[in-house]
């Protein structure tokens, strides 16, 4: 059975293309490519798969292909699993890009977002920030009004049902130029 589960996946040329694109993107968004480009495997496939075939699929070393398993564990991207017969582990993603979208957001509002809040709170209750000059103080509260606000708002939207937030990306503009008509 465990000759079986080191098979490469037959991924068509399109499939390969994704995963290299999705590789390209999260490079762009700060993310490792190898890492991005296991999740889009395991998402563009939608079957568990160890790491011998992600390495194998990807022509990555085996040590990559842990290290960045890793990191989207830590990401909640990605969980083990197990195939019966074969004692080996198995990686999977959510296939509910709702989903994932969501985990995206909330780990990354974690990690980069509520730290710079966090900050700016803190910044702002220092005794000598009131000794500070006051078009600066200004633009530090102003800041600090607008994160806590996106936070308030992203918290809200990510609570939302996916067919809800779709219906309010989709009357975004709608939403606008109403609130425009009665200026």
């Amino acid at each position: 059975m465990e000759n079986e589960s080191t098979e490469q996946i037959a991924l068509s040329d399109l499939g390969r293309q994704f995963v290299l694109h999705w590789g390209e993107m999260g490079a762009q968004w700060g993310i490792n490519r190898t890492v991005s480009q296991i999740h889009a495997l395991l998402y563009y496939t939608g079957k568990p798969l160890n790491a011998e075939q992600i390495a194998s699929n990807l022509m990555v070393a085996r040590s990559n292909v842990s290290n960045s398993l890793k990191e989207l564990q830590n990401w909640n991207l990605v969980h083990i699993t197990h195939v019966m017969g074969d004692r080996r582990d198995y990686f999977e993603t959510s296939l509910d890009i709702w989903q994932l979208f969501s985990t995206v957001i909330i780990e990354r509002k974690a990690r980069e977002f509520d730290p710079t809040v966090n900050f700016l709170k803190k910044f702002a209750a220092e005794s000598k920030f009131s000794e500070e000059e006051k078009d600066a103080k200004k633009r530090v509260e102003d800041i600090l009004t607008l994160m806590e606000t996106l936070s308030i708002w992203g918290d809200e939207m990510i609570r939302l049902k996916p067919e809800t937030l779709t219906k309010i990306m989709k009357y975004g503009a709608k939403i606008q130029n109403l609130i425009r008509s009665k200026k």
